[in-house]
């Protein structure tokens, strides 16, 4: 997915200063302008003598233009071969000649025929003493054009020639590098060049863009720098607000074991109704749990599944049924215990359930809950789920059923004792109820 965003981020660049402006005064710079690529700062590193673009050049040139800003890219192609044909190219000079192969390329750029701009673009550069700032400005756009075909090894060295060659490049060009770096994974390169541009950014008041920040917060969390990834979370969240940073925030506050700040990135994301799938809601409902709130993790719950959000599962009823218990609501527990344990491959959920229909007192579902849990299989404590059975039971007046699963209980020794106790307790029972019989 970044890989794509940054194409196109890369190609957008290109797209937005994909202009054709011919004037005897200044170069012709077909995908890029001076302005885009320096910020209308030229650099005047050295004098070169130029020669001039004579009129009669020039009126073809306009004409060409003319042909290529309707999209008659034919008929613009057509001025332009009539220009250079027999010994027509060895009477242009030099100049004319970069001017004539950068509408060549403006041309091959518009039918998306990348690679032919770039030798078009190449040719014009190839041309000895055109103005500094149309070469600077072509090998910029010749290092888009690499990006834009992700032949990243060309685009970079390119654009660090571009680099050596401009006084003043602007936080693009830095960005457009740190992309090239990021793609060959050099992922220090491409943090120094996108921190260098977020910096320019802020140096003048200006607010970065989404983009970079995103570059960042990735390069920093692969760094394992947690802190500044979060920094630049936080960035995101307060200028580009998006459900995806509330969870990726929350997530690197999980990193950092401060469950707090993670509870309350989630909970932000949640009142604002950004939260639509289930692994986030059930998150959330989790995150309440730890921190010891259950109401509200059952209210998450029960509104996830109410929408259908919620997926399907035994794990996400078992945890709606906790919550709802731990909220002292055992009522509104059981429905989702009975899901959760019906979805379950093990008995375990059986038993829980059977204990909450013990705690209601609803001891004939707590028998066949308990009972189809051991049949199944998987208790964590098969002697505590015989320990709830046999008081089940018991409850019910099933003495000899009760005595036979005390038995079995008190042959673990972690529950020997306790099921002794309920042995001795039903014998008691029986012998009272005879008495009270015979005294009758």
């Amino acid at each position: 997915m970044l890989s794509r965003v940054l194409t196109v981020s890369a190609l957008a660049l290109a797209v937005s200063t994909a202009s054709v402006v011919i004037d005897q005064a200044a170069p012709v710079t077909g995908l890029v302008s001076a302005a885009a690529a320096q910020d209308d700062k030229k650099p005047q590193r050295e004098t070169r003598r130029t020669p001039a673009l004579r009129n009669k050049v020039y009126e073809k040139l306009a004409e060409a233009q003319t042909f290529a800003e309707e999209k008659n890219y034919t008929a613009a192609g057509k001025v332009l071969d009539g220009m250079i044909a027999g010994e027509g190219k060895k009477a242009l000079n030099s100049y004319e000649l970069a001017n004539v192969y950068n509408l060549y390329a403006f041309l091959r750029y518009s039918a998306e025929d990348y690679a032919g701009a770039v030798r078009y673009y190449e040719q014009v550069i190839a041309q000895p003493d055109i103005p500094l700032a149309m070469e600077i400005n072509t090998k910029f756009t010749i290092a888009q054009l690499y990006f834009v075909q992700e032949d990243w090894n060309k685009g970079i060295n390119t654009l660090l020639a571009w680099f050596e060659l401009t006084d003043e490049p602007n936080a693009n060009a830095y960005v457009l590098l740190a992309q090239g770096y990021y793609q060959k994974k050099d992922y220090d390169e491409a943090l120094v060049n996108v921190e260098t541009a977020i910096s320019m950014y802020e140096a003048k008041g200006k607010l970065p863009k989404e983009q970079w920040y995103n570059l960042a917060r990735f390069l920093y969390f692969d760094k394992n720098d947690i802190d500044n990834a979060l920094a630049t979370l936080e960035l995101l969240l307060m200028y580009y607000p998006k459900k995806s940073y509330w969870v990726q925030a929350s997530h690197l506050y999980g990193e950092k074991k401060q469950e707090g700040n993670q509870l309350a990135m989630l909970e932000a994301a949640h009142e604002q109704g950004l939260l639509d799938k289930s692994s986030d809601l059930v998150t959330l409902a989790y995150l309440y749990l730890n921190a010891e709130v259950p109401y509200p993790a059952a209210k998450v719950m029960t509104a996830g599944f109410e929408a259908d959000v919620i997926e399907d599962k035994s794990t996400n009823y078992e945890l709606a049924g906790t919550a709802w218990r731990q909220a002292q609501e055992r009522k509104k527990s059981i429905p989702y215990m009975e899901k959760a344990a019906s979805k379950s491959d093990e008995g375990e959920l059986f038993v829980r359930l059977g204990n909450l229909y013990l705690d209601g007192d609803q001891f004939k579902q707590a028998v066949t809950a308990l009972e189809k849990g051991l049949k199944k299989g998987g208790v964590k404590r098969p002697d505590q789920a015989r320990l709830a059975l046999g008081m089940a039971h018991f409850n019910l007046g099933n003495y000899s059923s009760a005595r036979k699963v005390f038995r079995v209980a008190a042959k673990d020794d972690r529950s020997e004792s306790y099921a002794r106790q309920w042995l001795k307790y039903i014998q008691s029972e029986e012998d009272r109820q005879k008495q009270l019989a015979k005294e009758i």
